[in-house]
């Protein structure tokens, strides 16, 4: 069992950065792919961006690639989102999953409950 809790979400400014955390529980962190997944209100919850269970290949969607980083600290069971150049429309509920698998947004094991980002314009 790997409990997810995010971090880091609020309001900033188009230009503006932000850094998202997730915090997990469970001694198996290690093991697990993580992703990034965001669900403005009224749309689907798309992919955002992964990182392997080393830390390595992080993936990025079209939409946030060389905006957005992703890193994990496995020593402390985090997992971050850098999220620089911010527009409007990446304003949404930014959820991090866990898998043993691939990430994807219909296979992911385990969920958190997400943070609000909004951006304005």
């Amino acid at each position: 069992q790997v409990q997810l809790v995010e971090s880091g979400g609020g309001l900033v400014q188009s230009g503006g950065s932000l850094r998202l955390s997730c915090a997990a529980s469970g001694r198996t962190f290690s093991s697990y792919a993580l992703g990034w997944f965001r669900q403005a209100p009224g749309k689907e919850r798309l992919f955002v961006g992964a990182i392997s269970p080393s830390g390595g290949s992080p993936a990025y969607a079209d939409s946030v690639k060389g905006r957005f980083a992703i890193s994990r600290d496995n020593s402390k069971n985090t997992v971050y989102l850098q999220m620089n150049s911010l527009k409007p429309e990446d304003t949404a509920v930014y959820y991090c999953a866990a898998t043993r698998g691939v990430v994807t947004a219909g296979g992911m094991d385990y969920w958190g409950k997400g943070t609000l980002v909004t951006v304005s314009s």
